[in-house]
């Protein structure tokens, strides 16, 4: 009111400060009208898109990040006549800065390549998905960069193949796409895309039958990996969560991969109003030539696998952005077709005595295993309000697999020459016939899973998420098992060595689950999850609860070095495969397998050479009950199907990533642990020197056959110092030996008997020929960009791993173990095209 007063005395004073303020109003209005957007995008120097790139524009406010796709969007204000020319900065974490001229009168999108730096920018945090707040929240959650599984060297070039190099996981076998996690078996673990539940065949039974995975490197966004203690919002499972989210493009974009052993091809791309985005890929996968490297059987391989998925998203609604409804569509099909006809197979092996024996065998007949797999889901999101967001989910799965064998195999064994000095060095010296085994199965299976869920979000705050669920399915199994076996020495068969096994089984069931979580984030250090699980099976009637709590802080004296401590209790509830025993007979009655779990572990980053860094490690503790025992055949899993058991799993995990070469990641990982079991009414039968019995001993604590005590995992990768262009890769995995017995020898499960160790080392080299810079005219949509040209070497170091083992009795009953080797030394060749 005073100054009111005043300007009123003062005419000519207000007159002026109106023509002030209209004036400055006109300027704003004008340079509004006038900012021109620049878009572009900023990829490395061997023409892959950086993400999280920092660009803005010389002395003017603002700026933007690119995505994904390495695109950027921006508005600039041009420069006065006879001003100095804008310039366009780019920066990011362990590359260059990039400073261009930028000429506003060319309407032609920006093309920036940044170079890699040794040193990091200083005084500057960067947080990317690899290094997102929730990592430091969450216990035993890593972030995995989708394009290191897509370039780690392997022999299919399998996503989860990336897994087995993180500490506490363990796949000794280079054929299997599976893997166990802290002493679970790898049906212990979830594995969700964009929100959406996946399953895997339910039959396979050698490594050697398996298609790839289900997650396709070339679709994926982020990747979060939890080896325990997840939070009450993930499922029912005892071991792990491999939770992938697929891309929702920005832009056209395309690849195609060749290689030795299969290839893939994909395409994404976007409408041209932006609101419906399409993900599509296609996977094809022969693996004869790895195969061709078995040394137990060779003959006529033909294994094929081929898929394909699609992902749309869609943004519903009126055309507001961001949109507040979206819809998602995922759908898959799987088809694996494996096909053998064994001829001949040999093998060497140490017995007991220390002799070395080798066993010839000679094949006749054939077997047929096939799995078609159907997946999908939709995923309907809507924003009702900015701090209340709800989920619609709807998934379905039907699976048909059929396992066919026909297969006669002779075989003899022989005693070697050892002696170096002698003619007859590595030769046998005394053959032994020993008999014949035949195999027949004629087996079927049909899964139909469909399920329904909703989710919903809360934030009332910022320092409160609530977030709920419930979910309800219903699962149909068909399985047909018509088989039979018999071991035949000196040309007779004992009745103990014929095994028969013919059975219709059909199961119906529903499940019913929730959930409800409470997330608080007391201040910028400090973060609390807790909240509860609930699970109900039709089966066994049984509903259990699973309370879980997370806690994280960040001290104060170092704001880079972060504690966590979880505690929970995680159920599982059986499927279809616990329910059956080994001689296919359903136990309906069947409970959920408990496990607690307790772990306390921290996150420290750090420099080092003035790169980042990264080390976590835990401390973990899970003690299970209602224990299912199984007995492991390659990847088949020979369930009990009786609670009989009670388990432990404890164990130390340690990483350390960072940029061991500047503008690169690599890390090391350790994982050490122990897990035992304890069977009810398990016994050594106590014999006297004639052999007589004279009592038993109850086993107690055994070792389980996911025991690995030790595993160490590797993965490297370099460039050449003034061509980043030119990199290197290395894969290392060593895993100590695990503990085997033969079939229907119970009093031998569990014994100290130990497999070899598992070591294994890929290398790989790449050149990138990049067919884009910076500064080029726009290409059209489907035009090539650039060409990866990798070279591989395969188990370099020609190591001879052990994929399992095969139980062979004489006559006179004694049992002989035979190892089953894994591939040799191979070259492979790849080849990947982006568009």
């Amino acid at each position: 009111m005073h100054l009111l007063t005043r300007l009123r005395n003062k005419p000519f004073s207000l007159l002026l400060t109106l023509l002030l303020v209209l004036a400055g109003a006109g300027v704003m209005a004008q340079q509004t009208a006038t900012r021109i957007l620049v878009s572009g995008t900023v990829r490395d120097a061997d023409g892959q898109p950086l993400e999280l790139v920092d660009i803005g524009v010389e002395g003017q406010p603002g700026g933007t990040t690119t995505d994904a796709g390495g695109q950027f969007s921006l508005r600039v204000t041009p420069s006065a006549p006879g001003a100095p020319a804008l310039v366009l900065v780019a920066r990011r974490l362990g590359y260059k800065v990039l400073r261009t001229p930028l000429d506003l009168t060319k309407n032609a999108p920006q093309r920036l390549t940044l170079a890699t730096d040794a040193r990091a920018l200083g005084n500057v945090t960067v947080r990317g998905r690899g290094q997102s707040a929730d990592t430091r929240e969450q216990v035993s959650l890593t972030r995995i960069n989708p394009r290191s599984a897509k370039e780690l060297p392997s022999a299919f070039g399998d996503f989860n193949k990336i897994l087995t190099t993180l500490p506490g996981v363990v796949a000794n076998n280079e054929l299997t796409s599976t893997y166990s996690v802290r002493g679970g078996n790898y049906e212990e673990n979830l594995v969700y895309v964009n929100g959406i539940e996946v399953y895997r065949p339910f039959l396979v039974t050698a490594a050697q039958q398996e298609g790839l995975s289900f997650i396709n490197p070339d679709l994926v966004s982020q990747v979060a990996f939890s080896t325990g203690g997840w939070q009450p919002k993930f499922g029912d499972k005892l071991s792990s969560v491999l939770d992938v989210e697929y891309k929702t493009p920005t832009r056209f974009g395309a690849s195609a991969t060749a290689s030795l052993v299969g290839g893939t091809a994909h395409v994404e791309a976007t409408s041209p109003n932006k609101r419906v985005s399409y993900l599509a890929g296609v996977r094809y996968k022969n693996a004869q030539y790895v195969l061709s490297s078995l040394r137990q059987a060779q003959g006529g391989y033909n294994p094929t696998f081929y898929d394909g998925q699609l992902y749309i998203n869609a943004a519903l609604g009126g055309k507001s952005e961001p949109a507040r409804t979206s819809l998602g569509l995922l759908t898959s099909f799987a088809h694996n077709d494996y096909r053998f006809t064994p001829e001949t197979g040999q093998s060497t092996f140490s017995t007991a005595t220390n002799q070395f024996t080798r066993l010839f065998i000679a094949y006749d007949g054939r077997e047929r295993m096939q799995y078609d797999t159907y997946q999908g889901g939709l995923n309907l999101r809507h924003e009702f309000t900015p701090k209340f967001t709800g989920e619609l989910l709807a998934g379905g799965l039907i699976s048909r697999e059929l396992e066919f064998r026909d297969v006669e195999a002779s075989y003899r064994f022989a005693d070697i020459n050892v002696d170096p000095n002698s003619p007859d060095f590595n030769r046998p010296v005394r053959i032994r016939d020993l008999g014949s085994r035949f195999d027949h199965s004629r087996n079927t299976l049909s899964a139909r899973l469909a399920t329904l869920e909703a989710r919903g979000t809360w934030t009332p705050t910022s320092r409160h998420a609530v977030r709920w669920g419930v979910k309800a399915g219903r699962e149909h199994i068909e399985d047909t098992l018509n088989e039979y076996g018999f071991v035949d020495s000196a040309g007779f068969v004992p009745e103990a060595r014929f095994t028969r096994l013919r059975t219709d089984l059909t199961l119906d069931s529903e499940r019913y689950q929730g959930y409800a979580q409470h997330t608080i984030t007391f201040d910028s250090l400090r973060t609390l999850t807790y909240g509860v699980r609930a699970h109900y099976w039709s089966v066994n009637r049984q509903l259990v609860i699973s309370p879980r709590v997370q806690y994280s802080f960040i001290t104060r004296r170092n704001p880079e070095l972060a504690f966590k401590v979880a505690a929970g209790v995680y159920y599982q509830p059986p499927f279809y495969r616990e329910l059956r025993n080994q001689q296919a007979i359903l136990n309906p009655e069947l409970r959920a397998q408990r496990s607690l779990h307790l772990i306390a572990g921290q996150d420290l980053k750090f420099q080092q050479w003035g790169r980042p860094f990264r080390f976590t490690g835990e401390v973990y503790f899970k003690y299970l009950t209602d224990v299912v025992p199984y007995d492991l055949d390659n990847v088949r899993l020979r369930y009990f199907a009786r609670n009989n058991a009670t388990a432990y799993a404890a164990g130390l995990d340690a990483r350390v990533a960072g940029e061991f070469v500047p503008g690169t990641e690599s890390w090391f990982s350790l994982g050490v642990l122990t897990t035992r079991e304890n069977l009810d009414y398990d016994f050594i039968t106590l014999r006297d020197a004639d052999g007589q019995e004279i009592g038993r001993e109850e086993k107690g604590y055994i070792r389980r056959p996911t025991d690995q005590r030790l595993n160490v995992g590797i993965f490297l990768q370099d460039h050449l110092p003034n061509n980043p262009s030119v990199k290197g890769y290395v894969n290392f995995v060593f895993g100590s030996g695990l503990p085997f017995s033969p079939p229907n020898l119970p009093e031998e499960r569990g014994t100290t008997k130990l497999s070899r160790s598992y070591k294994r080392v890929d290398l790989g080299v790449s050149k990138v020929l990049t067919l884009s810079s910076a500064g080029a005219t726009p290409r059209r949509a489907g035009q090539l960009e650039s060409l990866w040209l990798g070279l591989e070497v395969l188990n370099v170091l020609a190591a001879n791993n052990v994929g399992g083992y095969s139980y062979l009795q004489d006559v006179n009953g004694d049992t002989y173990s035979v190892p089953n080797y894994l591939s040799q030394r191979l070259v492979n060749l790849r080849v990947i095209a982006r568009f």
